[in-house]
């Protein structure tokens, strides 16, 4: 049984060596493609949630026609979006340690 965890952790160790290797810098050309399916992804992330969001209107729609149908009155709920995440957050500065608090002095 011992042979057989070190032949596995050996092999992985072996296997995962490169993991460890640096990669040379993107050439110019492999930096404009990834900028353009960059660009691209967000603009298909962008009309994917329009989608959604016009699906989401016509389904609630169609609930607020039923219930009416009904004769229950629905007040949709607005719902604001999230607000866009900030571009570059700054790191936020390193805080200074305090000093070491002195023990309590003991009561009498």
């Amino acid at each position: 049984m011992k042979h057989s965890k070190f032949a596995l952790i050996l092999a992985l160790t072996v296997a995962s060596a490169g993991a460890w290797a640096k990669l040379p810098p993107p050439s110019e050309e492999a930096k404009a493609k990834a900028e353009e399916a960059k660009v691209k992804a967000a603009e298909t992330a962008k009309l994917e949630a329009e989608q959604l969001a016009n699906a989401q209107n016509r389904v609630a729609e169609a609930f607020i026609r039923q219930q009416k149908a009904k004769g229950i009155i629905v007040k949709p709920t607005p719902i604001t979006p999230p607000p866009a995440p900030a571009a570059a957050a700054p790191a936020p500065a390193p805080v200074a340690a305090a000093p070491a608090a002195s023990a309590p002095e003991a009561k009498k």
